[in-house]
């Protein structure tokens, strides 16, 4: 099997990720990926996990901490989701001595590597298929369960993994974790997830399931809050909270980077820096070391000095990304309305009232108006877009949003929109490609390829 041969098996499957509609309950199974691991032999129980759900910062959150893990020593799987430009993203080793061309993505599983555990799944999807009478298996299942396997296979010392949606029903769910972790909630999916903080972070705490587990939450609404609490009291789980259990400072920052301090329960570190932008990466920074922190009840100890280290050395491609000066290019998936308005403070308080030419696509099934609403607050000209997504709104239907008197610009592609901020912009300007995080991978790989002509 080749790659190419590989990725139309892959793909052969469903993939919700480009679904606007699909019933939540019915199409997400944890039974069903549960019959599939076991079908090759539990990978997941090979391998200690740290898991991490939530609205907000769970990609910065678990990238930090593998970040800080593998300046630790340890062999560190990371599996997140979605990717940017290439599903391989989203399965890395962090190590310090897998390498790969892409800078911002070293460790990536190889192609030579998906080929092999292709070919390994699909002996054991026959196996499942025998026996089962489940609906199809999905893309994200295949995917997880492919990453399960090859984490064991290489021996990783420990995996962290993100949540792709909700967290009760998720495929990730199917592992058991030394620590669960719930990163900032706020409204989305709400079709599939509830309509109020309580019943999202019902789902989300539903990665919560073992007696004595030690669980670690970000700052949270009120209601968020009462429902996390309520799943470790069913579990017996100790949960360390930011703001009760988990402290940080904010120092200084500019366009390079944040300087912060901290404290816990456990200990407390000073001067730590990280490059990823906005008071939001300070909460996901914060929520990592807790997680770090919280391992020393399992006797993992992970010396100052690894933090220190793991935080600088941290990237997270596409959230607050800047690709060029002169002017600024930035690139940010912020995907609900509290993502924007995140969004919008970070642009003020690094630029302040500089002017913001902005590229916005957004999928249908997101809060258009509440993201709309937001980032047109900077905005001196709109340049609306699509994604090449079958999930993806059409930029005419965006207009309501907008005043009448903002300058709008209408465009068919994410190239057609880079182009036109180019040809409009001055020195002095802020483009900012916003929105969705596949507007942000079909710009970022174009401006990419720009850079390297």
């Amino acid at each position: 099997m080749n790659y190419i041969e590989a990725q139309d098996y892959l793909n052969s499957f469903i993939n919700y990720e480009t679904k606007l509609e699909f019933p939540y309950k019915e199409s997400f199974k944890l039974e069903r990926m549960q019959d599939l691991l076991e079908s090759l032999d539990n990978p997941q129980d090979a391998v200690k996990s740290i898991h991490i759900a939530g609205t907000k910062g769970k990609g910065s959150t678990s990238a930090y901490c593998a970040n800080i893990l593998k300046e630790a020593g340890f062999r560190t799987g990371l599996y997140t989701s979605p990717h940017l430009n290439t599903f391989r993203e989203r399965i890395r080793i962090l190590d310090g001595k897998i390498q790969d061309q892409d800078p911002y993505f070293s460790g990536m599983i190889s192609e030579k590597d998906v080929c092999i555990y292709v070919e390994r799944l699909k002996q054991g999807i026959e196996r499942f298929n025998k026996k089962s009478s489940w609906d199809k298996l999905s893309f994200f299942e295949v995917y997880t369960a492919l990453a399960f396997l090859y984490f064991k296979d290489k021996k990783v010392d420990f995996v962290v993994l993100e949540t792709g949606l909700g967290g009760r029903l998720d495929a990730t769910n199917a592992a058991d974790s030394l620590v669960s972790v719930i990163t900032p909630i706020s409204f989305e999916h709400t079709q599939k997830l509830g309509n109020t903080l309580k019943e999202i972070a019902t789902e989300k705490a539903g990665i919560i399931k073992k007696k004595n587990q030690v669980v670690v939450s970000a700052i949270q609404p009120d209601e968020a809050l009462s429902a996390i609490k309520k799943r470790c009291q069913e579990f017996d789980a100790k949960l360390y909270v930011m703001g009760k259990d988990i402290f940080f400072e904010e120092l200084f920052s500019d366009i390079n980077g944040q300087v912060f301090n901290y404290f816990d329960s456990f200990c407390e570190y000073a001067n730590l820096r990280t490059s990823l932008l906005g008071s939001h990466q300070l909460i996901n920074a914060a929520t990592a070391i807790g997680i770090i922190d919280a391992l020393r009840l399992f006797n993992f100890i992970v010396p100052p000095e690894a933090i220190k280290k793991g935080l600088e050395a941290t990237s997270w491609p596409g959230r607050f990304e800047i690709m060029a000066k002169d002017p600024f290019v930035i690139l940010d998936g912020a995907q609900n309305a509290a993502s924007a308005e995140v969004l919008k403070k970070t642009i003020k308080k690094i630029f302040g009232d500089q002017k913001v030419i902005l590229i916005l696509g957004v999928s249908q099934d997101k809060d258009l108006q509440g993201i709309c609403r937001e980032l047109e607050l900077i905005a001196k000209t709109v340049i609306l877009t699509k994604a090449d997504n079958p999930r993806a709104s059409e930029p005419k239907n965006l207009i309501q949003f907008f005043p009448k008197n903002k300058e709008i610009r209408l465009t068919s592609s994410v190239k057609e929109a880079i182009e036109l901020s180019k040809a409009i912009s001055e020195k002095t300007d802020i483009i900012l490609a916003s929105g969705s995080l596949f507007v942000v991978g079909e710009a970022r790989d174009l401006w990419l390829k720009k850079t390297k002509q």
